[in-house]
């Protein structure tokens, strides 16, 4: 067995393409002995700024000499296609041989493929790999790049090492060849380094000032940022995207903790982290108080000789950039947000839709609608208030530079003006819920703002038939459904969602979120199925109750006579409640009824008719009067508290049904020979699936 160091060395690579690059790595190694039948193994694999690096070990010396069958044409095809079909496997035509296939001779080609050296299939796999290899962004370079043809690589590629046992793999990609020599830390080691084999590579570098297992540079910074923040009694502000960002800038990373001045803490702190991190990759502390301390910490890709030198030019930097902040948070506060806000009248929305002021306008008339209606308990003046001036700061000086402080420094500004804390809270905070994991916003005024700009959204978007398709999303509409699902569920609030796409927009979106609560999404289909439900509070506590119910005993086993009940009706075509009104021409008092509020009353009615039809013309049996006693009881009391939203209450009497239902089924012949019988019966079975409607459409149900 035998162990194989591959390492590609290149000008600086993007720290955020780092990761891709690792597994595209992986990918196209295994691709590459997959394809000449060679089992890839565990693969480590690297990178610096400067490398991709890979080990794999245990690797054969050679491959297996295999044969491999082809069929071809059947006997007496035309001798173009045999002809073809022998060139393209390599073969004459005396090699073919005639084998029975359903009664039809048909040639194959049995064609033997000798074992090769793992070192030719590796030689043969790197150019492909480097030619294959999948990069965001790749360039050409040098000389050779006038060809449409020449090498792209992420930056110029410089070097190539590849080596199976200790020994080059030959292979050249253009004008580099594969050898044993790499180059160490740019500044600290820039000679050559010759590298013996897999067991030395790692070593070596070191010993040159580079590590190039990406985890452990992550590790050094990570503990070593944590480490300077806590000798200088403070805390390192966590943020571990920029942890690995900086693995993937430094080849020999060394934290280093600065100050910077104290009148720069009059910014926010938000403006201060978000300078920092974006703009010189540096992380930022806290002091003991939990406040943002006038610290940083970058790191260096050097052992500094004097690191106070070193420090002192990254405070230098980060002077300029926070004098920047500064300038923008001050400059804005020089208009109000409402002089700011008119500004929004220049800024199209969507072409269809009009400007953000359209949008604004629309959101403030509807945040107020909400309080007024008593949907949210806000006072609605300030959340219209609230609602005018949470767009402004999107023209503000700050967020033109850092977008992401959205809403954010809005509410500042609002704070900074004197506005009341009602109204900064909810400007600060309307954008939230932003991911699944975000915050939910519970003061009434945020809440009002945050669901009438959501509601806005989804509405408006879908009058314009701009909906999300497949994969498609250009106006994140999943994402603000999920806001308004959460907003709405969280805070308790008792209102309509929507009808007809939309309505069916949000029931796949809250499939989606309470699969990740544990919710069976065939329960939410039942519930939905009743139709005219829209309020996803009480919709929620029916699925709840549901799902608590159908996994007992009782709620397993009714379902069971619930289907067993439903194929007989529909095997019988039952025409229900509804037939026989039209076969008798009785009028229908409940006619035209479709006031949701009115469902349970509905129901009942339903029941009570069938089961006085299943009394009528004879005496029933033991069993079928157990049934129709049962109903009269149960059915009644499931849709009154179906009606006042006791939920499980309801299920708590479709329960008591369990035992007679159990027995009709055991005793009692539906298809009796008697046609009044078998109609009253299938009218019994009838009130039976509608008294079970009252609380879902359990068809629905799985299992």
């Amino acid at each position: 067995m035998a162990d194989f160091l591959f390492e590609l060395r290149c000008e600086e690579i993007p720290a955020r393409m780092q990761a891709g690059a690792r597994a595209e790595l992986d990918k196209l190694l295994r691709r590459e002995l997959q394809a000449a039948g060679v089992a890839a193994g565990d693969l480590a694999i690297w990178s610096t700024p400067r490398r991709l690096a890979l080990i794999a070990r245990g690797l054969p010396l050679a491959t297996e000499a295999v044969n491999e069958e082809a069929k071809g044409p059947p006997e007496g095809a035309p001798d173009a296609a045999i002809d073809g079909f022998c060139k393209k496997n390599g073969v004459t035509r005396d090699q073919l041989e005639l084998r029975d296939v359903k009664g039809r001779m048909t040639w194959f080609a049995v064609i033997e493929k000798p074992g090769r050296a793992v070192s030719d299939v590796l030689g043969t796999a790197i150019p492909a790999i480097i030619r294959d290899f999948s990069w965001p962004k790749s360039m050409r370079w040098g000389a050779e790049s006038i060809a449409t043809d020449s090498l792209r690589w992420v930056r110029p590629l410089s070097g190539i090492v590849a080596l199976l046992d200790g020994k080059v793999v030959p292979c050249a990609v253009g004008t580099i060849a594969a050898g044993r020599e790499t180059f160490g830390h740019r500044f600290h080691a820039p000679g050559a380094i010759t590298i013996d084999g897999a067991d030395d590579y790692a070593a070596k570098l070191r010993a040159a000032h580079v590590i190039v297992d990406h985890e452990e540079r992550a590790a050094i910074i990570r503990d070593g940022a944590a480490k300077a923040a806590a000798d200088a009694d403070l805390t390192l502000v966590a943020d571990e995207g920029l942890v690995i960002e900086n693995a993937g800038l430094t080849e020999w990373p060394v934290p280093l903790l600065g100050r910077f001045d104290e009148s720069f803490l009059d910014v926010p702190p938000e403006v201060i982290q978000l300078t920092a991190r974006v703009n010189q990759k540096y992380f930022v502390c806290e002091n003991a108080s939990g406040e943002l301390a006038n610290a940083f910490i970058c790191t260096a890709n050097i052992e500094p000789i004097d690191a106070a030198v070193v420090v002192d030019g990254n405070r230098k930097v980060l002077a300029a950039r926070l004098s920047d902040a500064r300038f923008f948070w001050e400059q804005d506060q020089k208009a109000s947000l409402a002089e700011h806000a008119k500004k929004l009248e220049r800024i199209t929305f969507h072409e269809k839709l009009g400007t953000v002021a359209d949008k604004v306008d629309r959101v403030a008339k509807l945040a107020r609608w909400l309080c007024e209606a008593g949907v949210v308990s806000a006072d609605p003046a300030l959340a219209e208030q609230a609602a005018r001036l949470s767009k402004a700061d999107l023209v503000t000086e700050m967020v033109g530079e850092f977008p992401e402080l959205q809403g954010l420094m809005g509410g500042y500004y609002a704070a900074k003006e004197g506005l009341p804390r009602q109204v900064s809270d909810a400007i600060r905070d309307h954008y939230k819920p932003v991911g699944q994991g975000d915050d939910v916003p519970t003061a009434p005024v945020t809440v009002a703002v945050s669901l009438a700009d959501k509601l806005d959204t989804m509405r408006s978007f879908f009058a314009i038939d701009e909906k999300p398709t497949g994969s498609k999303d250009p106006f994140a509409l999943r994402r603000a459904a999920l806001g308004i699902i959460r907003l709405i569920t969280e805070n308790g609030l008792r209102m309509g969602v929507g009808e007809g796409d939309l309505l069916d927009f949000f029931a796949d979106r809250l499939k989606v979120q309470q699969r990740e609560a544990g919710i069976r999404h065939d329960l939410i289909d039942a519930v939905f199925a009743l139709g005219g439900e829209d309020d996803l509070v009480r919709l929620l506590a029916r699925v709840h109750a549901l799902q608590a119910f159908v996994t007992t005993e009782d709620g397993t086993n009714l379902l069971a006579g619930y289907k067993r009940a439903a194929n007989i009706l529909k095997k019988e075509d039952w025409r229900g409640i509804e037939g026989e009104i039209a076969h008798t021409g009785e009028e229908d008092p409940l006619a035209g009824v479709d006031d949701p509020d009115l469902a349970p009353v509905i129901a009942a009615k339903m029941a009570e008719r069938h089961a006085a039809a299943s009394a009528l013309s004879y005496t029933p049996e033991p069993a079928e009067k157990a049934l129709i006693d049962a109903l009269a009881d149960a059915a009644p009391r499931a849709a009154e508290a179906v009606e006042v939203e006791r939920f499980a209450d309801a299920m708590a009497a479709l329960a008591t049904l369990r035992a007679a239902v159990d027995r009709f089924f055991e005793e009692v012949i539906v298809n009796a020979e008697e046609p009044e019988k078998r109609a009253a019966r299938l009218a019994l079975l009838a009130a039976f699936r509608d008294a079970v409607h009252t609380v879902a459409d359990f068809s629905r149900i799985e299992g």
